[in-house]
């Protein structure tokens, strides 16, 4: 499998480069998180981190590759939108 090194951003990773597998579009995934165990009988500590564009060449606009921000309140939850699915406020 193949990895690229991507940068992360805030959180307990701040300033670190770590390897990360990306998939078979060449992108790493949308969220990586990371268990930390916890102390005798506490449960893990999960840090969630969200990808983001690294940024953007000036004359074409094109992206630069990704790194990961911190994201505190952990990872969203987005529920599925399908197209036959009526929107939230219609009866």
């Amino acid at each position: 499998m193949r990895s690229e090194n991507t940068p992360f951003v805030g959180g307990p990773l701040d300033g670190r480069v770590l390897p990360v597998l990306v998939g078979p579009t060449g992108h790493p995934p949308k969220w990586y998180e990371v268990p930390v165990p916890g102390d005798d009988d506490t449960p893990p500590t999960v840090y969630a981190y969200r990808r983001v564009p690294a940024g953007y060449t000036r004359r074409l606009g094109l992206r630069r590759g990704w790194k990961y921000e911190y994201a505190p309140d952990g990872k969203e939850r987005r529920a599925l939108k399908w197209p036959w699915s009526k929107p939230k406020g219609a009866p």
